[in-house]
């Protein structure tokens, strides 16, 4: 045997014990990690869950100091902000708010609940308060994402209201790491207050409706239907999206009641009556026909709509379920094993069940693809996602439900599986979801850490002491010319469009009829 050759065993045999080493080493932590979450019980796990998904969006809250008014803010809320300075009160721009949206109503879109609300902009009562909108969207959208969560899989699938919470919060997590267009559902108020607060309002309705179902005392069950009319009337009148999905949604409970238990029709028919009447006074508004004609664009007809919905339905749940996405639902599969397993429900069509909820999301792109002829429209899509992501959550546990109540099915062997590794899967996920989360090379591919990083680097100060001092130009009487300099920094976040050099662009005129100027433009290199 020639001397390289036994060189070349000993460094192979080296890289052999290191090897065998790393590995020992990882599977220890994992199983030290394993037993440490077998020993915690779960109302602590839901805790730390709650204390990761407050850190997670902190960030985002603190980059929200730095937000400012932009796009359609200013369109909308021009009649306001006139009441406001001329006037100095709160009720007369209300009123002015309200005129504004019967006009808009007449003469250019039907969404009366939005369209009212956007006129509201906090920024036209005092323009530094624009950090209050991350806080309204992310407290709104959060809550009302986890309550009906919550309550899904503990009424409809008889979970432990501790593991539910466990669950919804690590949901949350995934939700706010990877949506799709932060800026358009945290940040800028119009679109977010059109889509995600509306959003909102329609998963508190629903809790709502179902909490009606579920009451068993006749006071509650009055008050739960009394706050689901008025919800669902709101619903009505903003975005087609949501008014659709909350029509299908209603709608088969109608059905379901009438079938299971008429005695509770009644608390469910009002919310869907009331519900109903907001939506045809939506989309019967003669602004909505007089808009259609101006825009040239077309959609498809209410069949290809339909049709074309369940495919575009799959392209996105698709592109929603990157490997980050996939670790999560790793990490709670044996979480939704065990609560559904110790759930005294039946689980008895889970292939309907998945039916169904895949409807529910293809009918969420029907809207857009019959009215423009399109779908991917950023602030639409934030709302199908947190519908993806919790339809899936919710499905997966009642499949989870259907193997652990029939032993003799074929999920027996994945019910075996995640019962013997215990917490290591759990553990193993959650530690792959940390270590992604945080080292990811691009730092602005989770909101969080793209919060964090334009926080640190010092963007996020720049960009708004520079958008003070435009602001100050703004609202200085004496000149009516106006140039400004493009930003020098912007977040990665506050993706939003910029003034142009054209004094003809749409937002340069927005701006310049807002602060009643001669023009607004960028000022040439």
């Amino acid at each position: 045997m020639s001397v390289n050759t036994m060189q070349l065993k000993g460094k192979k045999s080296k890289l052999q014990e290191g090897y065998e080493k790393a590995v020992g080493m990882l599977q220890g932590l994992c199983g030290r990690i394993s037993a440490g979450i077998e020993r915690v019980p779960m109302k602590r796990m839901a805790a730390y869950a709650a204390v990761l998904f407050v850190l997670s969006i902190l960030p985002l809250l603190l980059l929200g100091r730095y937000n400012v008014m932009c796009i359609d803010d200013y369109d909308y809320g021009r009649a306001v902000h006139d009441t406001w300075m001329e006037t100095g009160s709160v009720w007369q721009s209300v009123q002015t708010a309200w005129r504004q949206n019967m006009e808009f109503y007449q003469n250019w879109q039907g969404t009366y609940i939005s369209c009212f609300l956007m006129a509201l902009c906090p920024m036209n009562f005092c323009y530094e308060s624009a950090y209050v909108v991350p806080v309204i969207m992310i407290g709104m959208f959060s809550v009302s994402t986890f309550v009906l969560g919550r309550h899904i899989l503990h009424r409809w699938l008889g979970c432990d209201k501790t593991g539910s919470s466990f669950v919804m919060l690590m949901l949350l997590f995934l939700f706010y790491q990877i949506l799709e267009e932060p800026f358009e559902g945290i940040y800028w108020y119009n679109g977010s207050t059109h889509y995600i607060f509306m959003e909102s309002v329609w998963f508190f309705a629903l809790t709502a409706v179902s909490a009606s179902l579920w009451s068993g005392k006749q006071s509650a069950e009055r008050g739960f239907c009394v706050l689901a009319a008025v919800l669902s009337v709101s619903v009505g009148g903003g975005n087609l999206v949501t008014g659709l999905q909350a029509e299908i949604v209603m709608a088969f409970l109608v059905l379901y009641t009438a079938v299971v238990n008429r005695r509770k029709l009644l608390p469910v028919c009002v919310p869907f009556l009331t519900g109903s009447i907001g939506f045809l006074i939506n989309v019967m508004a003669p602004g909505n026909a007089m808009r259609s004609e101006l825009d040239p664009s077309t959609g498809y007809s209410a069949i290809a709509s339909v049709l074309l919905s369940f495919y575009h339905a799959a392209v996105f749940i698709i592109r929603w379920t990157p490997a980050f996405a996939i670790l999560v639902w790793l990490m709670l599969l044996p979480v939704l094993w065990k609560l559904a397993k110790q759930s005294g429900k039946s689980f008895e069509h889970p292939v309907w069940v998945t039916v169904g909820a895949y409807c529910l999301i293809a009918a969420m792109f029907t809207p857009t693809l019959y009215a423009v002829g399109m779908v991917g429209l950023a602030r639409v899509d934030n709302i199908i996602q947190m519908v993806y992501y919790l339809c899936l959550f919710m499905v997966t546990a009642y499949w989870m439900g259907y193997f652990s109540h029939r032993k003799e099915t074929a999920g027996a062997a994945l019910g075996s599986f995640l019962e013997r590794t215990k917490g290591r899967m759990t553990a193993v996920c959650f530690c792959l979801v940390l270590f992604v989360w945080v080292f990811t090379a691009d730092k602005n591919t989770y909101t969080s850490i793209s919060a964090l990083r334009s926080l640190v680097n010092g963007e996020a100060q720049t960009f708004y002491a520079e958008a003070m001092e435009r602001h100050a130009i703004y609202t200085n009487e004496d000149i009516v010319d106006v140039e400004v300099k493009p930003y020098s920094a912007k977040p990665a976040l506050f993706a939003f469009d910029d003034l142009t050099e054209d004094s003809g662009n749409w937002l340069n005129l927005a701006v310049m009829q807002y602060y009643h100027k001669a023009y607004v433009r960028l000022a040439e290199d």
